[in-house]
């Protein structure tokens, strides 16, 4: 059977060795005899695999112990609105930063509850990249200011940290959460889905700063409310718990593979042999500057719609899966997330250069 590399942007693979742990499990979690999607989630056993997932995730992140770590439902789409419903305090007003979809999408859920200002950082001439991002003079007008360090559409990452001063800085990190090593002390809310490199679809982690969590408006409705949240364990209703043990076994898993320092340097050794072989193609092209050339999704193209749909197709059959480019992009988009192994990369690139060849004028 051919080997299948998913490079799906999400719901995207998992380690394998985590899927077949949850398989070994499936049926009789802990010497239960029953499934951990069976057990309560308020017994004993459930509730001591969620703290050993905080302290898992407390470590992997070098979380201070002034940050609390919900695990919630509702996506990153759910937090667009619950952002502003909690954070927007005296001020009354929010700076968005926007580098594509994502961010841009943000700010407009943002704006059914508060006041925003929106700034697009991305330059206006190809190829695509990022502008200043000392908003010293202008953030503490803010709640908060928020942005999205990598757009899983266009391919797009911003690896230096916006400079806000002592304004609040909100990240949207669903498709680069445990990438790359980043200090926490300089945000005061991240939040992420978990279907690129945390678990399935289905939950979302936030890790919020403590004296933010008083500030929501009364109207917030409780699976919103932080506050409210953080006082029932992210369990004021049932949690999805099949997802909580999955995102809870991949923080074991690396853990045991060098944490996300060790991430980090896989991560950076196939995006640069990805690049590396895009920049030295004469067939296929990439529209990001180097500097702000995502980690996680590399997008590429032939230049031509038709070319590029019968790339897709004949990559699929040879075990490539899900290469076709977001709708509003076109093209072809490779997600390397963490799972990836570089194995899958340099199948990518093999696959590439026979396209290239037969298909070359």
């Amino acid at each position: 059977m051919t080997t299948i590399y998913n490079f799906s942007a999400g719901p995207a693979m998992m380690p394998k060795a985590v899927l077949e742990q949850a398989q070994q499990e499936l049926l009789n979690w802990q010497g239960l005899g029953t499934s951990v999607m069976e057990v309560s989630h308020r017994g004993k056993p459930f509730m001591a695999l969620v703290e050993q997932a905080k302290q898992d995730f407390r470590q992997l992140y070098a979380i201070p112990d002034n940050y609390k770590i919900l695990f919630l439902q509702g996506g990153a789409r759910g937090q667009f609105a619950a952002i502003p419903m909690n954070l927007i305090g005296e001020k009354g007003k929010a700076l968005y930063l926007t580098s594509g979809h994502w961010s841009a999408t943000a700010a407009k859920e943002a704006r059914n509850f508060c006041e925003i200002d929106e700034i697009n950082i991305l330059a206006e001439n190809a190829p695509l990249q990022t502008t200043s991002l000392d908003f010293t003079e202008i953030a503490e007008q803010y709640d908060y200011v928020h942005y999205c360090p990598n757009e899983t559409i266009s391919g797009v990452e911003i690896f230096d940290l916006p400079k806000v001063g002592n304004a609040v800085l909100v990240a949207d990190m669903s498709s680069n959460i445990l990438s790359r090593e980043i200090d926490i002390n300089h945000f005061g809310m991240i939040y992420a889905g978990a279907q690129k490199n945390l678990g399935p679809a289905g939950i979302t982690i936030v890790i919020v700063r403590e004296d933010l969590l008083n500030k929501a408006r009364q109207d917030t409705p409780s699976i919103w409310h932080y506050a409210t949240q953080v006082k029932s364990d992210s369990m004021i209703n049932t949690p999805p718990t099949f997802a909580w043990y999955l995102c809870s076994l991949v923080f074991k898993h690396l853990l045991a593979h060098g944490g996300v320092k060790g991430a980090e340097a896989r991560n950076r050794a196939k995006a640069a042999l990805l690049y590396r072989y895009l920049d030295d193609s004469n067939f296929y092209q990439n529209h990001v500057a180097p500097q702000n050339r995502s980690l996680m999704n590399v997008t590429f193209t032939t230049g031509n719609d038709e070319l590029n749909a019968k790339f897709v197709e004949e990559a699929t059959a040879c075990g490539l899966q899900a290469l076709k480019g977001h709708k509003v992009l076109g093209g072809m988009r490779a997600s390397i997330y963490n799972a990836m192994p570089i194995e899958g990369v340099e199948a990518l690139i093999a696959f590439m250069e026979k396209f290239a060849r037969e298909n070359a004028k």
